[in-house]
């Protein structure tokens, strides 16, 4: 049964996905300039309608958490059990989030495990549930996976062994962006381009492989060379790589899941880490 703790986290995690989906332009990723699906593939207000259905799932796995109470091989397993529920259900709602959902998950749970936890200690909690194995996990190797092995990428699960560092890349810019005078919205966007820059995302290796990788991750290091989506010139060069990416099709999924994932730890509320905490990711400075 999950409690009111529980129910707060997932709604904050959903907000901190829906923000995500909010963003705009996102080069190469759905945002709501593209409700016909024409250019990215997604319906954007499909995304956001299955986007809560990851609340229940997220909630049990915060419930579990909290129930466990340490980072043991079971939670992980029992964790492993929800998700692929919730995969199931989000399916149901239209499909999508299933890098996000993994990313939240542990995050949230995290959260939940230890309460008081804020920003690294967040994402160092995770990683603690992450090194563990899930034994009811398929054995059919995932698409992520095969990438992985393929081009010697971390991938999700590296990502999250490590304690999400692109996670806590996106917190600093997050900050940085803030405190140098961007908008919300700039700031979020400088976040997520500063993950895109350096993340070796399976998606983009997969359909555009490790050139193409590149040409992604030096796109996004232009913008932010130009001074970032809070000046002209980095509003320009963000233009530029948009129509680019839009253009070739190639979507970088994966940083889109880890800013999902950024914007949650940033805003976890107040009733569950006992610290001040800012607005939630929908909301704006």
């Amino acid at each position: 049964m999950t409690s009111r703790e529980d129910e707060t986290l997932a709604q904050a995690a959903v907000a901190a996905l829906t923000g995500q989906l909010a963003l705009v332009p996102k080069p190469g990723l759905p945002d709501p300039r593209d409700l016909a699906a024409r250019v990215t593939r997604r319906d954007h207000r499909g995304l956001r309608w299955s986007a809560k259905a990851l609340a229940p799932g997220l909630a049990a796995m915060a419930a579990a958490a909290r129930r466990t109470g340490e980072a043991t091989p079971r939670l992980r397993a029992e964790l492993g059990a929800i998700g692929r529920c919730a995969e199931h259900s989000v399916g149901l709602a239209g499909g999508g989030h299933r890098g996000a959902l993994w990313t939240l998950g542990l995050l949230v749970s995290a959260a939940a495990l230890d309460p008081c936890a804020r920003g690294a200690e967040v994402t160092h909690t995770a990683k603690r549930i992450a090194a563990h194995t899930d034994r009811g996990a398929p054995r059919s190797p995932s698409r992520g996976s095969t990438v992985s092995a393929t081009y010697g990428a971390a991938g999700a699960r590296g990502e999250a062994r490590a304690g999400f560092p692109h996670v806590r890349r996106a917190l600093t810019a997050l900050a940085g962006a803030r405190s140098a005078g961007a908008s919300e919205a700039e700031a979020r966007l400088d976040a997520l381009l500063t993950v895109m820059s350096t993340l070796q995302d399976t998606e983009l290796l997969h359909t555009a492989g490790p050139v193409g990788l590149r040409h992604v991750q030096a796109g996004a290091r232009g913008v932010l060379e130009a001074g970032g989506t809070a000046t002209e010139a980095g509003r320009t060069a963000l233009s530029a790589l948009d129509a680019d990416l839009h253009a070739r099709a190639w979507s970088p999924r994966g940083s889109a899941g880890l800013l999902a994932g950024a914007l949650f730890v940033d805003s976890l509320p107040v009733t569950t880490s006992g610290r001040p905490g800012r607005p939630g990711p929908t909301g704006s400075r």
